[in-house]
């Protein structure tokens, strides 16, 4: 039967490819895929294919899914380039995404959530004028947050890790005054890393073992795994069970380098702003899929 489809598909492309060498089916076909009732066809296909994952998802033992999810959020500025925007326009893009992906992640019960917002390179490497309108962005999300129902309605607690002195006052104002108004939620936890570097993080850690040793506080026999994962930025928070990078990039990018140790990791092509609920779906059936064996 498999043999059976796939010659099938074959013929059928190979015919599709002879018809599109005459103009009269080249011009059809581009006005087919150009058209509305293409665009409609496609957003209903991929609405029932969500409702199917989604539905596929809810039915699963929760202890299936992952508890928590760490995303890189790349491809911000491609996406801008790519639909001749400014980079800022695909930054702010990008945070509005962000807030559709709290909702599906919120609505499958998955309790941890952090993503990844800026690098502690980022500080350097980017234009002054991009990281003043991230910075801005960084106020109006949080600022939205402070006060968005979603939140308050699902307990959603809100913190925030990195070198946070990095960051001007506006922005460190914007963090404390979520992370206030969400201090007592239990349900949820959402982290934003915002100066963040997974080898900074490891050095401060390891500053603080040597200080604590110093002072006496510390044998040198008792520092171990957990000695240094109860000084990490993330150490209230459980290790991620599943760190998805968008953007086509394969790489770990200096993230919860101690953390991901155990983690499964899963890349897409899809720009951040365009990452939807179907892909968020598939990266988590693709989780569960795998048989995790935790280095053995």
């Amino acid at each position: 039967m498999a043999n059976h489809r796939g010659w099938l598909g074959r013929s059928i492309d190979r015919s599709a490819k002879w018809l599109l060498r005459f103009r009269i089916f080249k011009t059809l076909g581009k006005w087919i895929v150009s058209s509305r009732l293409a665009w409609s066809l496609v957003s209903r296909i991929e609405r029932v294919r969500g409702v199917r994952a989604r539905s596929r998802l809810r039915e699963l033992d929760p202890s299936e899914l992952p508890q928590h999810i760490s995303i890189i959020m790349d491809g911000n500025r491609r996406f801008a380039w790519a639909h001749s925007m400014e980079s800022g326009q695909g930054h702010s893009a990008g945070k509005e995404r962000l807030k559709e992906v709290m909702k599906w992640v919120l609505d499958l019960d998955i309790p941890y959530l952090t993503v990844y917002a800026l690098s502690s390179e980022n500080l350097t490497n980017r234009t002054e004028e991009e990281i003043e309108i991230l910075f801005d962005l960084y106020v109006q999300g949080l600022n939205e947050i402070s006060v968005d129902p979603l939140i308050h309605e699902n307990g959603v607690r809100v913190n925030a890790v990195g070198r946070l002195d990095m960051l001007p006052e506006r922005v460190r104002n914007a963090i404390s005054r979520a992370e206030e108004v969400t201090r007592e939620y239990k349900n949820f936890t959402f982290t934003v890393c915002l100066a963040y570097g997974g080898r900074e993080e490891i050095i401060d850690a390891v500053k603080s073992l040597a200080k604590d040793h110093a002072d006496g506080d510390l044998e040198i026999d008792s520092i171990d795994a957990n000695a240094i994962s109860s000084r990490l930025y993330t150490s209230e928070l459980p290790d991620p069970d599943l760190v998805i990078r968008t953007s086509g990039e394969e790489r770990i990018s200096n993230f919860l380098l101690w953390q991901i140790a155990y983690s499964e990791l899963y890349f897409t092509d899809i720009h951040w702003p365009s990452f939807s609920r179907q892909d968020l779906y598939w990266a988590i059936e693709d989780y569960v899929s795998r048989g995790r064996r935790y280095g053995s």
